[in-house]
């Protein structure tokens, strides 16, 4: 059933790839950058476009709402698409190939790139410098009455709160909740099992004391929530890297250039400030992308 389910995925893809023109391969002069179906990788993708079309002969087209970052990297071996705008370094944790089992952030991403490099010909850039991965979040006020800074912190008064989460996840075994209370030691009083979408508002309207949240959802700034550092490193990491067929790097060098632009220059404070732009202000993609540019100074 999975596989049959995997293969009306990449069928739906392929279509809807085509139906934006892609005919699966580079024209020599078009980069088609992927995304998923979230605004995250699609402000990264019109940023890029913005930078290839400024800096290069070349132009870009960006192929979005592919299902999930899995069938973006399939769209790229499949060449229905040359670039990535953002896959994240935890992706190695999902099979593509052997690996060690580590949560080490340097070692995460050295494995994404000679992995990826080695098995299906990309090159993974390092991170634009933010991750977006599950982060334990609380409203500001409770931060500063019980003075939280990191999720070691809550082992004091968790015992008093309420848990907001992810139905999933209390589910999952070698990463879910059963395995974070033997991790760091301790259980919340009470858990809430809820959609992901639900848990900021929840939060934030005292219905929960703590929730599970995506470290760059603009949410957290729309409702002032705090998120708590993972000091003893429970979560995989899930830096954000742009990534690009090897072959497309070695036909259009000048690219290579113009990618690593962005490396290093969107903190985690930064990507969910631009998320918060286009999801809460409801403001263009592009131009918000345009505007980043042109702050930072990359647009000539």
């Amino acid at each position: 059933m999975k596989k049959l389910g995997l293969l009306l995925l990449s069928t739906t893809v392929a279509a809807a790839i085509a139906g934006c023109g892609a005919q699966g391969g580079a024209d020599g002069d078009t980069i088609k950058i992927g995304t998923q179906t979230y605004t995250e990788p699609k402000i990264v993708a019109e940023m890029y476009k913005a930078l290839i079309e400024d800096r290069t002969e070349l132009t870009a087209e960006i192929v979005p709402d592919l299902a999930a970052s899995p069938v973006v990297i399939n769209a790229m071996k499949e060449d229905e698409i040359q670039m990535a705008s953002i896959l994240y370094t935890g992706e190695i944790f999902n099979g593509y190939f052997d690996i060690e089992d580590t949560k080490d952030r340097a070692k995460v991403m050295e494995q994404a790139q000679n992995g990826f490099d080695e098995h299906y010909g990309f090159t993974w850039f390092d991170g634009f410098g933010f991750e977006n991965t599950y982060g334990f979040t609380v409203r500001r006020d409770v931060a500063e009455r019980h003075g939280l800074e990191t999720v070691s912190d809550l082992a004091a008064v968790a015992g008093e709160m309420r848990l907001g989460v992810d139905t999933t996840w209390l589910e999952r075994d070698s990463d879910g909740y059963r395995a974070f209370q033997e991790f760091y030691g301790y259980e919340f009083g009470q858990t809430f099992p809820m959609e992901i979408s639900l848990v900021y508002e929840a939060v934030a309207n005292d219905e929960v004391d703590v929730v599970l949240a995506y470290t760059t959802d603009p949410r957290l700034k729309e409702f002032d929530l705090k998120v708590l550092a993972d000091d003893k490193q429970f979560f995989p990491p899930y830096d954000g890297s742009p990534v690009v067929r090897n072959d497309t790097l070695e036909s259009h060098p000048e690219l290579r250039e113009v990618v690593e632009l962005l490396v290093g220059q969107i903190d985690t404070e930064t990507m969910t400030g631009l998320n918060y732009e286009v999801d809460v202000n409801k403001r263009d993609a592009a131009e918000v992308a345009e505007e980043f540019l042109r702050q930072k100074g990359l647009l000539q």
